[in-house]
């Protein structure tokens, strides 16, 4: 399997013009991965398959340009005539020539990333062409520093299942990975390529005999150990390293010597309870011991690895005396270290470590040399770091500090004892009948439920107040209520044990109004995080995630903020409060264009309110992989903010099939957290402070985004035999088979739209290649707002998007997805609906929606044709449907047969639609 002699592949998520070198080791990359699985195809399976894949291959071809008939007929027979076993076979193949294809274009990425940092002052995303560019504008090396001082940014980690692949088949993809950098890096004699190449074909034999996808469902502590992979590949070195480059460069320029840790790592795994009853209390502190045991299990190794480094003997250099008493307090009895003070403070450390270890009840595979007492805290971990820093610098040996030692310290500013800061999220819905439950018990016929939500504040706000518990021992109370105080008790007990940056957030969900947030201020006082006197142990975060919640928003937060009560609680926080804004439900909800559109108004009412208060505002971007649930170049959609919606604070969830793409490569995860780092810098110093260049851009995104609106619900929620559409012509069912995550695809087990979790929703229409969340309504409004605004035409359209960053960055996105679909293939799922007349009706207004939109972008975009700006991105996508498209033509054959034999039918056609899934997936990348 090879790309024909005149195609080239490139990175999908695109990037600068291409280098015609770094082309051509791609399509050499590509060429020998193919070849060696077109090997490997013909050794396990035989000629005849592969013969079958090619013949498969050229036929989608043809089928794909123009929707060309007698392709389609071809091409069905092919497929009818295969059996189940041949089709699997088939499936495996074309998959397994994505997932190859994303490894030789992540390899590219990298060579084109390595060919920017050479002059990284003039590459767009780095650190270094941000803090120029902020130096060009009169912000010097000292106000940076402070400004950096009081920054965070911060990557959340989520389990959201949109990563299709087992850890296994990961595994192995990196082992090809590493193997391929080897092969370009080094100078290899005959015998080392030979080598090489047998160790290329060796993993990808094993890779094709290793199972695609999961025999079992994960649990969360699976969804727990999977997350904290990408800690040992990259966060545990990297973070720290981007920290020092960046004190390195301010400090260069008069600028501070140390700054504080302003990159922090964040997880959901573990602590998001909405909609999953898997996590629970007992699984919260089993995540945050996995997580604290992968932190001390790294400083551990660091500190017996610093030990062997730091042989420095006493008469040869100089030793502070606060270092002299830290050796001389170890515990180490050797003789042959007595000399040697720093080998024994490290080796004094290390039994502190150890004992430190030991009270938390974790394990330790290397012992002690003797006891010591426990730290207790990381601040005092990093003290003791810190006295041999100084020893080092005051013995003019800076450059030693500056190597282990200096990552070492760095990393325990920024992780800590527990690694990551874990947030706990909850239905609002839930605390409401959680607190009702309480209430009601304690007070008998106050019937919470039944209170407005005056009186509702009004109670929860004199709760605050009071000293005394709401709960009972002696009441009986529901399985959920005693859950939920389970998990707020163990947040408390965290807290104890490990500090409060190890559960720093409560997230509110679906949260509608003040109530919501007071109830949850109420639930945390049972367990002591929140006290009578107004002092709060932990952010209590308001989650916006439907249209109707956006855009009441800023009048919840003002009211809020008017309460004396919970004002308090900000002001005991520092005076910040953070909001988090729901990118997939909001665009489930309204459509792509409105979801945007009532996002970044939020985020101007949001500014504009929290400046009247004197509150500092920190946004938590939920955002998705996919377009249609936030997703795209973080960079971009960063500096794409209203002014003063980045004030030097910045939390973004990282999900699903994401978390790899960026984080399993050391270098190319650097890279992307320098680009978030960059982007808040450059979005709150530089950016303009006023919402968009001229008030008519807004009026007129206003009246595009309620015509969108419209012709969005209008077919998602207003047409009828809409949800049986979408259930036959996708594969939702089948998605909810694949043991993916611990979440259920739906929050009630209906088939409406509305209980539908957004992943499931965007997943499915990727996987039919519609991509209809990330751009239908766009054409409709385009042209209705034409037609009533004749005297500025597309002129001024065009206008917008040369303008205005946030309108650009939304019709880019729409670029991209829209790229990546297919109404010919997506002509072929429509056919599963069985009802004729409600498939012409829906498919019919799709299809027509789909031209109507590529048309009208275009013209505002100023484009020939899709991607024009970006054409390594689409050669990419356009070289990937050969492998693609007949992975879908395989996908619908095999559903027709599962469908129509039903329950008990054959588990291994269903497995084949599994391995679609799979392959589908990997092909399109950020499809959930």
């Amino acid at each position: 399997m090879t790309l024909p002699n005149d195609q080239e592949a490139a990175p999908l998520h695109g990037g600068p013009i291409a280098d015609p070198q770094a082309d051509a080791q791609l399509k050499d990359d590509i060429r020998l991965l193919g070849r060696i699985l077109g090997d490997t195809v013909r050794d396990q399976e035989g000629a005849a398959v592969f013969d079958l894949v090619e013949n498969i291959r050229q036929t989608s071809v043809r089928f794909h340009r123009n929707e060309d008939k007698d392709a389609r007929r071809e091409l069905e027979a092919i497929l009818d005539g295969m059996s189940t076993a041949e089709t699997v076979r088939i499936v495996r193949a074309f998959s397994y020539f994505s997932h190859l294809a994303n490894i030789a274009e992540d390899q590219n990425n990298i060579r084109r990333m390595r060919a920017q940092r050479a002059d990284a002052a003039s590459a767009n995303g780095t650190l270094a062409h941000a803090v120029a560019r902020a130096q060009e504008a009169g912000i010097d090396a000292k106000m940076l520093g402070k400004f950096f001082s009081q920054a965070l940014v911060s990557p959340v980690l989520t389990a959201h299942p949109t990563e299709v692949r087992r850890k296994s088949t990961i595994d192995r993809e990196m082992e090809i990975a590493a193997l391929l950098d080897r092969r370009e890096r080094m100078q290899l004699t005959p015998e080392e390529n030979e080598a090489l190449d047998e160790a290329l074909r060796r993993a990808v034999v094993t890779l094709w005999q290793t199972n695609l996808l999961r025999r079992s469902k994960l649990t969360v502590l699976d969804e727990v150990t999977n997350g904290l992979a990408f800690y040992d590949y990259t966060f545990l070195r990297e973070v720290p390293r981007l920290h020092g480059r960046l004190e390195d460069a301010l400090s260069e320029q008069g600028g501070p010597e140390a700054l504080p840790a302003f990159l922090r790592m964040g997880s959901w795994i573990g602590g998001d309870r909405d909609g999953n009853p898997f996590v629970t209390a007992d699984v919260m502190q089993g995540t945050v011991m996995l997580q604290a045991r992968r932190a001390f299990s790294f400083y551990l190794d660091e500190l017996h690895a610093l030990g062997a480094e730091l042989s420095m003997a006493a008469h040869l250099s100089e030793v502070s005396d606060e270092l002299r008493a830290l050796a001389e307090r170890s515990p180490d009895p050797s003789p042959h270290r007595a000399g040697e003070p720093y080998r024994l403070a490290i080796s004094g450390i290390y039994a502190r470590m150890a004992a430190t270890a030991h009270a938390l009840k974790l394990p330790n595979r290397r012992a002690a040399v003797g006891d010591a007492p426990p730290y207790g805290s990381a601040t005092e971990f990093r003290a003791d770091l810190d006295v041999l820093d100084r020893s080092l610098h005051a013995d003019n040996s800076r450059v030693i500090a500056r190597g282990r030692l200096r990552s070492l310290r760095s990393a325990v500013d920024c992780f800590g004892f527990h690694l990551a800061s874990l947030d706990i999220r909850q239905n609002s819905a839930v605390h409401e009948r959680t607190v009702a439950e309480l209430i009601d018990a304690a007070m008998p016929g106050k019937s919470y439920l039944s209170l407005d939500e005056d009186a509702r504040i009004a109670l929860l706000a004199a709760e605050l107040k009071n000293a005394r518990p709401l709960s009972s021992l002696f009441v009986k109370y529901s399985e959920e209520t005693l859950g939920e105080l389970a998990l707020f008790r163990m947040a408390a007990e965290v807290h104890n044990k490990f500090g409060a940056a190890a559960i720093p957030q409560c997230i509110i969900s679906m949260c509608k109004g003040v109530s919501d947030m007071l109830e949850v201020a109420v639930l945390l006082k049972e367990v002591g995080l929140v006290d009578s006197s107004g002092r709060s142990g932990i952010n209590i975060v308001p989650l916006f995630e439907t249209i109707e919640d956006l855009q009441a928003s800023g009048k919840i937060m003002d009211r809020l903020f008017a309460l004396h009560d919970y004002r308090k609680l900000v002001d005991s926080r520092g005076g910040v409060q953070e909001v988090m804004l729901g990118y997939s439900d909001s665009n489930k909800d309204g459509g792509f264009v409105t979801s945007g559109w009532e996002l970044y108004k939020a985020e101007i009412k949001l500014v504009d309110v929290f400046e009247r208060h004197h509150i500092r505002l920190r946004l938590f971007h939920g955002r998705g992989g996919s377009v249609g649930r936030g997703g795209g170049p973080s960079h971009d959609a960063i500096l794409a903010q209203p002014g003063g919606a980045v004030d030097g604070q910045i939390r973004i969830t990282e999900q699903g099939e994401i978390i790899f793409s960026k984080y399993s490569n050391a270098e190319v995860g650097r890279n992307n957290l320098e680009i978030l780092a960059a982007a808040t810098l450059e979005a709150s110093l530089l950016a303009p402070k006023h919402s968009a260049p001229r008030s008519e851009y807004l009026e007129a995104m206003e009246e595009i985004s309620e015509l969108a609106f419209k012709a969005y619900r209008g077919l998602v929620y207003e047409t009828d035999g809409f949800v049986d559409y979408f259930w036959e012509s996708t594969v939702i069912n089948e998605i909810s088979t694949l043991n993916i995550g611990s979440r259920p695809a739906s929050r009630k087990k209906t088939r409406a739209i509305e209980d539908l979790r957004a992943i499931p929703w965007v997943f499915s229409w990727a996987q039919c290649r519609l991509m209809l969340p990330g751009w239908y309504g766009f054409g409709s409004a385009i042209k209705a707002w034409l037609d009533r605004h004749p005297d500025k035409g597309m002129a001024f359209l065009q206008e917008m998007h040369r303008e205005w960053p946030f309108f650009r960055t939304l019709l880019s996105n729409m670029d991209m997805v829209l790229a990546k679909s297919s109404i010919a293939i997506a002509s072929r799922y429509a056919e599963l609906v069985a009802d004729e007349v409600l498939r012409e009706k829906i498919f019919g207004r799709i299809r027509a929606e789909w031209h109507l939109t590529i048309e009208t972008l275009l013209d505002v975009m100023e484009q020939d044709g899709l991607l024009q700006g970006n054409p390594l991105l689409e050669r990419s996508i356009r070289n990937r449907f050969p492998y693609l498209d007949p992975l879908n033509h395989v996908q619908v054959e095999l559903l027709q047969k599962h469908r129509a034999e039903g329950e008990g039918g054959d588990e291994q056609v269903l497995r084949g639609i599994q391995i679609t899934i799979n392959g589908i997936s990997a092909g399109l990348r950020n499809s959930g």
